[in-house]
């Protein structure tokens, strides 16, 4: 199913790209080395090529179609216990074409769905595994049809269908079930100075490889999820989002709640030093209520732009159950189609970020990484 989508949608940008419009082609090489110290010593480098060629086309005075082909391929090495390990990948990235008028846009093919209010940890990370602390913000995203109308007063309403994503995506821990397809919206409404809106979803998943195997003959199971988000910009920014998943399994824990609570506010020091703080807590219980093993984590962030070219943040994060401390600093400094980062970063094990799996996440114990990005 998959691999006919791509190939549907791969034609018609070939079909699409014949007639008069924009075409415009650019691309992205990140290179990075990563060095943990602890023991055992680790030494990790790489190069990543995305590039992407879209198009759009003018129809008549209120339509217009456009569309975006970009591939991930990468290829690192990763240098552990006197071994060396080498990774490499190439796959699609973005296969998407889009209708869209003034008011009402629709996107079809492998794309990128995100929404809500928080921008660290966050419960309506539904569909995407963007780690915070990822400069370039990378994400694979997903096959389906998105729809957005977008009403005069700012209010929009949002619906989607996915089918063929039989890979954990998100916050999930099982799989979607293979070709079952998955659906959902959202309705966003302007409220006092910021915006409020809720969210749905509704997948069947896969327990199959799983710590399940042994627990049930049954396989397939139903997840419904419901998410309330409210943003209010004033003097000082607020937001919070609050999920609540619910897994008909019976012989687990049924239910998923979680919740995030966050503040920014910008100081007038220097250049301007932006504060950032987020409360993000989930559970997973038999029982709708919250209970007393509820998991924690609070993560403040501050950014100083020092110059029109060089920027530096840091963020520290707290986990309350292990009493475990982390912290991640990154320099950033831009040159004309070059972009440099220099990170450093000590998280210990037992922090796992929600949703930053191991294939995503390279900023795991204690270490330094050096990244280079040339744009083209």
């Amino acid at each position: 199913m998959r691999f006919r989508i791509i190939n549907i949608l791969f034609s018609l940008l070939v079909v699409s790209t014949s007639f008069g419009q924009t075409i415009g082609f650019k691309g992205q090489i990140p290179m990075w080395a990563t060095i943990n110290p602890e023991d055992p010593f680790q030494m990790q480098a790489g190069i990543r090529y995305i590039p992407e060629l879209s198009f759009d086309k003018q129809i008549k005075e209120t339509f217009t179609i456009d569309g975006e082909l970009s591939i991930n391929t990468y290829i690192s090495s990763l240098y552990s216990d006197g071994s060396i390990q080498i990774d490499e990948k190439l796959k699609p990235y973005r296969i998407w074409l889009r209708f869209s008028t003034d008011q009402l846009e629709i996107r079809a093919g492998l794309q990128k769905i995100n929404f809500g209010s928080a921008m660290m940890l966050r419960p309506l990370m539904w569909f995407d595994q963007i780690d915070p602390r990822d400069p370039l913000q990378l994400t694979d995203g997903v096959y389906g049809i998105l729809g957005r109308y977008y009403f005069m007063n700012n209010a929009n309403i949002w619906l989607w269908g996915l089918i063929g994503n039989d890979k954990v995506k998100g916050l999930e821990f099982f799989p979607s079930a293979k070709d079952k397809p998955e659906f959902g919206g959202r309705v966003q409404v302007p409220f006092l100075s910021g915006e409020i809106a809720t969210s749905y979803h509704h997948r069947r998943f896969d327990t199959r490889n799983t710590y399940m195997d042994t627990l049930t003959t049954d396989y397939i199971f139903p997840e419904n999820r419901i998410a309330f988000d409210l943003r209010i910009d004033n003097v000082i920014g607020f937001w919070t989002e609050a999920a609540l998943i619910y897994q008909d399994l019976n012989i687990s824990e049924n239910y998923n709640k979680i919740i995030n609570i966050g503040l920014d506010y910008t100081f007038n020091i220097g250049n301007g030093l932006g504060l950032m703080t987020e409360f993000f807590a989930y559970n997973y219980a038999n029982e709708f209520k919250i209970t007393d093993d509820a998991s924690s984590f609070l993560v403040t962030s501050l950014n100083y732009p020092i110059n029109i070219i060089s920027n530096i943040s840091l963020m520290a994060f707290y986990y309350p159950k292990e009493k475990a401390l982390g912290s991640f600093v990154n320099f950033s400094l831009t040159y004309d189609k070059w972009n440099y980062y220099l990170m450093t970063f000590f998280i210990p094990d037992k922090m796992q970020l929600p949703g930053i799996t191991d294939g995503t996440n390279l900023y795991n114990g204690f270490g330094f990484q050096l990244m280079a990005v040339f744009n083209h």
